[in-house]
């Protein structure tokens, strides 16, 4: 018996040993296609390396570079009542529960138990005459049940580590959320600023085009001029409040999208007039590699691979034995008077249903099968890892052309806008003398408007862009350094 007891613990503690062996393979982030530098900031003296999540590094109130208190009052509303951010918010809560929940079977499962079992036992059962008389049985128990699977080979750790990474993918992905939005409030933002300015300019238009139809009623009253030119400047003025017309339904539509991120109805909201004046706000070129190394997307992506390594160790673990421990200890009696004394004590030691240690033999595949959609998930992991960095890399190399363009063109347009005015005030002076017609003062003031709402719709692009590189680039910064991340916890 004492040899049995000895061979008997000698096994266990041997199986224990190997709780501490994992068959999870030893997780490497994988390479990923990234150039040395920008293409489209050539003159950068910062070196770019492999993109490697920072998800702690604090990305802060990147919209104060545009130095606007409207925005800055927009971005908080938006932060404490947009809804897709409350949801980002409870998947995230909920990736952690499920952590939780994972690393609770590290532990012994203890639970305690009191109540009855009425119980007929056969009469071979007890070793009697076949005709015996046998009556049912009242058990009284109050115990406590200890349950424990010892990790051999690594898999309950295994699937605990995968819960961890999916709740820091859910962590990367809030702030991916939290990162959209704020951009997204910043681009809606300037976009009805840039809808005020074309509608500032064509107010501008309508009052001019009024007074001029006035003029050549009066002139046409005296015979000074024809019902043709009569015409053409009540269809001019019909045109230029059609447009305006339309620019302020462009703008209603702007202002309630603009609603909804911030949390409201639309008709709860609504933003007072500002035309949009050309910003000054640039972006550094010479950015440090570590910006684009917090983009949380990548972060998720990241994560959600070494998620996927985790998992490919569960599997791999089936092949393996699994050893459950479980046991009882407490109090049992006929008589529940009689439960709680000392000689109503009672043990069980062992699986309490099922076999102590389990092993496949046979599985038609099954188990195979297991690892091989593991590998397959991690694989497909990598590859939109590595499709996110390079998609980021675009993303950013888009922005800096657009910008380093955007540039080039407001000079060309500036040109341009100030040459038409010039001919605009020419046509009107040639026109006074008698030297051209109306239609030629006609053409040069459409010409003239034209110009002036490229130059503003370009000004809104160059907002938005600016808004899409710091997107692009992870988050702000603040003379070189991160500021302090603006708290955006769950509710």
């Amino acid at each position: 018996m004492r040899t049995q007891t000895s061979t008997s613990l000698t096994l266990l503690a041997s199986l224990l040993i190997l709780a501490g062996c994992s068959v999870a393979p030893t997780y490497q982030r994988p390479d990923a296609a990234v150039p040395e530098t920008f293409k489209e900031a050539p003159t950068t003296d910062s070196a770019w390396k492999t993109a490697q999540p920072a998800e702690e590094i604090p990305r802060g109130e990147w919209w104060k570079i545009f130095r606007d208190q409207t925005l800055d009052d927009l971005e908080n509303q938006a932060l404490a009542a947009n809804q897709d951010l409350r949801a980002a918010a409870a998947r995230l809560g909920q990736a952690r529960a499920l952590e939780q929940n994972a690393r609770s079977a590290l532990f012994p499962q203890v639970g305690v138990g009191f109540g009855p079992t009425r119980q007929l036992q056969s009469a071979a059962a007890q070793g009697l005459a076949p005709d015996a008389d046998t009556k049912p049985v009242t058990l009284w128990r109050a115990q406590a049940t200890v349950s424990y699977e010892a990790d051999l080979f690594g898999r309950v750790s295994s699937v605990a580590d995968a819960a961890r990474f999916d709740a820091e993918k859910n962590a990367a992905l809030f702030q991916s959320t939290l990162l959209a939005l704020q951009a997204d409030v910043a681009q809606a933002y300037f976009l009805v600023r840039e809808l005020d300015a074309s509608q500032a300019l064509y107010a501008d238009t309508v009052r001019s085009r009024k007074e001029t139809l006035r003029l050549f009623q009066r002139r046409y009253d005296e015979g000074d001029v024809g019902e043709l030119d009569l015409a053409r400047a009540r269809t001019e003025l019909a045109s230029a409040e059609s447009e305006s017309t339309g620019i302020a339904r462009q703008r209603a539509v702007a202002e309630h999208a603009l609603a909804i991120l911030l949390g409201k109805a639309p008709a709860d909201f609504t933003l007072p007039a500002t035309p949009l004046n050309r910003l000054d706000a640039k972006v550094p070129v010479g950015l440090p590699s570590d910006l684009l190394e917090r983009r949380p997307d990548i972060a998720a992506a990241e994560r959600a691979m070494a998620a996927a390594n985790a998992r490919i160790g569960a599997a791999r673990s089936a092949y393996f034995p699994r050893l459950s421990l479980t046991g009882a200890l407490g109090y049992e009696s006929n008589e529940l008077g009689d439960l709680f004394k000392h000689a109503s004590r009672a043990a069980v030691f062992g699986p309490l249903v099922g076999t102590l240690l389990t092993l496949p033999v046979f599985d038609g595949g099954a188990r195979e099968a297991g690892v091989n959609r593991a590998n397959a998930a991690y694989d497909e992991d990598v590859a939109n890892y590595r499709q996110t960095v390079l998609r980021a890399f675009k993303e950013v190399e888009d922005n800096l052309a657009s910008l380093r363009l955007l540039d080039q063109q407001n000079s060309q347009q500036d040109t341009a806008v100030g040459a038409a005015n010039r001919a605009a005030q020419l046509a009107k002076i040639q026109y006074r003398e008698g030297a051209v017609g109306y239609l030629t003062v006609l053409d040069a003031e459409r010409s003239a408007l034209q110009q002036q709402r490229v130059a503003v719709q370009l000004d809104g692009e160059r907002a938005r862009s600016v808004v899409g590189l710091v997107r692009a680039l992870g988050g702000g910064w603040h003379e070189g350094q991160p500021v302090e991340t603006l708290s955006a916890a769950a509710p």
